[in-house]
């Protein structure tokens, strides 16, 4: 009985209850020239340990005598001397190693090592950091709406990732006036992010001037990113008065020119007609007074001609001829011309011997013969 309840303590005890295990962020990015840190925790068996009595070391994985920390500086291998510290207590389980100065060659696979004395040691193999150079500065990231209105609060926030949280990277403007606020938080897995919100109050002289936002690394490294700020003006009352009043002016202008146009036109019409000879309506009146008589003129020439066969025949007709030949020549009467025609044909006369188109005109009226049968 008694040797049971021995073996129940000793699994119950912490030394059989943990185990040796590492957290080791395996991928990260790194700036060459500025520093990274490389997030690592571990747990190890037994009861917690004074952070004195443990030992960790960081080394090359493919080159084991190539140390990168060790608490005795001369075990540390002269490419990594003076560029590398722990960052967390080891009597807490924080593993995380900073380096400094980064060079391209500090790639790794980074692996880590407890020393726990009296008790022994574990090599973390499988659980190391793979380091990807950076030999250009990331770009920071500019967050902001579209357009800007004039006279109220415009926020635009810059934004940059990187690995190094103990020297972090430094975030500045272009523009001196506004408010700045920064925040730094932990995004997980080593990498982190830092931000700068400026927040201004942007005038009408402020749109399409350039924002720009500088990020300057530990080691010197620096990049910038640009934004072309759009300010919408404010509305007032002259944007909808202006074009109006522009509007009413047109328009007054092009009727007032219609009205002058009209009253000149009917002024010269008027002109026209108060002059008689050669206007516009005496030539109309006369070409219809010359359609008019022209058909009547034609008839009574056919019917001239007609009378005067008819005459011919009677002055040359022989004695033998029938009687009633005779009563026809009896029946002829002299032609008279009508009284009335000759007034009218004097005035057609007058009226044309104004053109010398017209010089030629015959007055077919004379031609107009009355009498009984």
């Amino acid at each position: 009985m008694m040797i049971f309840l021995l073996l129940l303590q000793a699994m119950s005890s912490p030394v059989f209850s943990a185990e040796w295990d590492a957290q080791v962020v395996m991928d990260l990015e790194a700036l060459v020239t500025s520093c990274v840190v490389i997030p690592c925790t571990f747990t190890y068996p037994g009861g917690k340990i004074a952070s004195s009595k443990l030992r960790g070391i960081w080394f090359l994985r493919n080159e084991r005598n190539d140390t990168v920390f060790h608490e005795d500086k001369s075990e540390i291998a002269p490419n990594f001397r003076d560029r590398t510290k722990l960052m967390g207590r080891l009597g807490e389980g924080n593993c995380t190693l900073e380096m400094i100065e980064v060079k391209d060659h500090d790639r790794g696979p980074l692996c880590f090592q407890a020393d726990i004395p009296g008790t022994g040691q574990f090599t973390f193999l499988k659980n190391c950091a793979l380091l990807k150079m950076l030999y250009d500065p990331p770009k920071p990231t500019l967050a902001h709406q579209d357009t800007a209105s004039q006279g109220e609060p415009y926020t635009i926030t810059c934004s940059i990732t990187h690995t190094c949280p103990s020297n972090m990277p430094t975030l500045t403007w272009s523009r001196s006036t506004g408010r700045i606020i920064e925040d730094h938080k932990n995004n997980g897995y080593g990498r982190w992010e830092m931000q700068s919100i400026l927040t201004f109050i942007p005038e009408e002289t402020d749109d399409h001037s350039k924002i720009t936002c500088t990020a300057k690394f530990n080691g010197g490294g620096s990049s910038s990113a640009d934004h072309t700020l759009l300010v919408q003006r404010k509305k007032n009352h002259r944007h909808i008065i202006v074009p109006t009043l522009v509007g009413i002016v047109i328009a007054v202008v092009f009727g007032a020119a219609c009205i002058l146009m009209m009253k000149k036109y009917k002024k010269r019409i008027a002109e026209l007609q108060s002059s008689g000879r050669g206007s516009v309506w005496s030539r109309l009146s006369r070409m219809s007074r010359r359609i008019r008589s022209g058909g009547a003129g034609r008839g009574h020439v056919e019917q001239r001609s007609k009378m005067d066969m008819m005459d011919f025949g009677a002055v040359h007709m022989p004695n033998n001829v029938s009687s009633a030949t005779s009563v026809n020549q009896k029946i002829n009467k002299p032609r008279f011309p009508s009284p009335k025609c000759q007034p009218r044909s004097n005035h057609h006369i007058e009226d044309y011997d104004d053109d010398d188109d017209e010089a030629d005109y015959t007055n077919t009226a004379e031609l107009n013969i009355y009498g009984n049968l």
